[in-house]
């Protein structure tokens, strides 16, 4: 089954991803036995709850046409699909490595980069007219985060 998404549509996905980041930050932190390991993760949690909330905002300021439906669907199979193609991308059973601030930093690298390529395949599923370049806020603000994380590594001497 092939699908074209809205704007509306993926601003959704990038709010289930950031929950997922978030979950998956915290239940790092539980498994961690360093309490600076602890609180950074928690961080990380934090500023994946902050991204959620920054793409609600950016997806309440969509027009009608951006989140026009694309596809005939009765029976909510676009949502079913929707939520499986999220919750299998960037943050699923992603194991990180504890070890280190360095290895966490790194770790956290890499996930931020996997959504941001995520975002833009999905960019390519969305038409101009139904909010495509809408989604270049939602990669500008995961490339803000590789950059804070980027600073804190570079910074960082395990």
């Amino acid at each position: 089954m092939s699908y074209d998404f809205n704007a509306d549509e993926v601003f959704a996905m990038a709010e289930q991803l950031e929950r997922n980041g978030a979950n998956f930050y915290r239940s790092a932190a539980e498994k961690t036995g360093d309490s600076a390991n602890k609180d950074f993760l928690l961080e990380l949690a934090a500023m994946e709850d902050d991204h959620e909330k920054t793409f609600k905002a950016m997806r309440a300021d969509l027009t009608a046409k951006e989140k026009e439906s694309t596809v005939f669907d009765p029976q909510g199979e676009a949502a079913a699909y929707l939520k499986a193609l999220v919750d299998t991308r960037v943050f699923f059973e992603k194991e990180i490595d504890l070890s280190s601030m360095k290895a966490i930093l790194k770790s956290a690298i890499e996930a931020e980069k996997d959504s941001i390529v995520f975002y833009l395949g999905m960019k390519e599923a969305v038409a101009e007219s139904l909010g495509q370049g809408r989604l270049d806020g939602i990669i500008k603000e995961e490339m803000g985060h590789i950059s804070l994380l980027s600073k804190k590594l570079v910074a960082y001497r395990d």
